[in-house]
């Protein structure tokens, strides 16, 4: 699932509303995110705690939180070993 350039649009046929993100309901829950960095691929495990116009604010351990850019972001997946340790 490719989530490359994804942005808020409006939604004109349902009277102007504004669409939810694609990364809205991944608030908040344990995922991997697939990055991409030049050549370099990699996974990063940690939850989604925000989100800006270009950028998902990700929490990686306890306290670190980091911004990444949306158009660097190639898949969000759940992040099912995060269930399995927390047991």
């Amino acid at each position: 699932m490719e989530n490359r350039n994804c942005r808020k649009e409006l939604n004109r046929s349902a009277g102007g509303n504004e669409m939810q993100s694609a990364y809205a309901s991944w608030v908040g829950q344990a995922v991997v995110l697939q990055v991409a960095a030049g050549d370099l691929r990699v996974p990063l495990r940690g939850i989604i705690v925000g989100e800006s116009d270009s950028a998902v604010r990700f929490r990686v351990g306890d306290t670190w939180d980091i911004d990444i850019y949306k158009s660097m972001i190639l898949a969000v997946e759940q992040d099912n070993w995060a269930s399995l340790v927390m047991n």
